[in-house]
């Protein structure tokens, strides 16, 4: 049995800097992953299956089209598969993390896939390898492959790891509203945006990366509000803690986060929250540089 994380990947920033023509925008992004998320589970079986379970199970079907069905797809295509493959598996998917939600939940399912897989049916695929096939399934796989830390630009190819990166306590609050992304990309006014600035050179402390975030944006984040405009509520709810350091919206919404100095300052600002709206999807957790661990040694190579 192999169990496998699928961190939420989080959009501490996101500039949208212009569009292609082949209709892919580009961006420039901070991005970096909560220890929080969904579950694969692999085991060896007579049959390929996938079942879905969890909270947001409901929400999803259990069909070809399902991104984990996808990448074993991919991985099975391979001459390394195709020469070496002996398991069949039931893969069982634990969805915590709300579908459409801008914290790429179904990508990280994907990528959690990919690696898996390349563990369990000993595929010795390189993270590089891995990385270069996710974007078979989308644009930005490839950041939730390794799920570290990383400067995003591009269509979400272009990645550059930050580290060290403080980790950083944080509430994630989704008001339970599906929002999809092309309809907030329909919304946006303007696609040739300026880039992010540069990042400190002296290092990333809690206090600099803040510093460092209030200078930028997420320029989603006022369509995605004409969108939902329940998005409004969240960042308000968030913004009124008086711990609360900086709060924004995540991708393309709805989830929205608030970071904290402390562990206790952002359990407290969840546990208010969640008692006064108890109608949002809650969690409290750590957005980090590498939450999970995904080397080269742990991703089967």
């Amino acid at each position: 049995m192999i169990i496998e994380h699928a961190p939420a990947k989080i959009n501490l920033a996101l500039h949208v800097t212009g569009q292609r023509q082949d209709g892919y925008h580009e961006l420039s992004s901070l991005v970096a992953f909560a220890d929080y998320g969904d579950v694969l589970t692999l085991l060896q079986s007579r049959d390929d299956r996938f079942h879905i379970e969890g909270e947001f199970a409901p929400d999803l079907g259990e069909d070809a089209d399902n991104l984990v069905n996808r990448a074993r797809a991919l991985l099975e295509n391979l001459p390394e598969a195709r020469n070496g493959r002996r398991q069949t598996l039931a893969i069982t998917l634990e969805k915590n993390l709300p579908v459409a939600s801008g914290i790429g939940g179904g990508s990280a399912d994907a990528a959690a896939s990919l690696r898996a897989l390349n563990k369990i049916w000993g595929l010795n695929l390189g993270l590089p390898r891995l990385q270069k096939l996710s974007r078979e399934l989308g644009a930005d796989l490839s950041m939730c492959v390794t799920s570290r830390a990383a400067l995003v630009s591009g269509i979400g190819n272009d990645i550059e790891p930050v580290a060290p990166f403080p980790a950083l306590p944080a509430v994630l609050v989704n008001p339970l509203i599906e929002v999809p992304t092309p309809a907030v990309f329909k919304e946006l006014t303007t696609k040739t945006n300026a880039p992010m600035p540069s990042l400190p050179r002296n290092g990333l402390t809690l206090s600099a990366l803040i510093d460092y975030l209030v200078e930028c944006r997420n320029d989603l984040e006022a369509p995605a509000r004409r969108v939902a405009p329940a998005i409004d509520d969240v960042l308000m709810a968030l913004r009124g803690d008086r711990n609360c350091l900086l709060a924004r919206m995540s991708g393309s919404g709805a989830t929205c986060f608030a970071l904290f100095a402390t562990d206790d300052q952002a359990t407290m600002a969840g546990k208010a929250l969640a008692d006064t709206r108890p109608d949002w999807w809650i969690r409290v957790c750590r957005i980090k540089d590498d939450p999970f661990g995904f080397t080269e040694a742990s991703c089967g190579q």
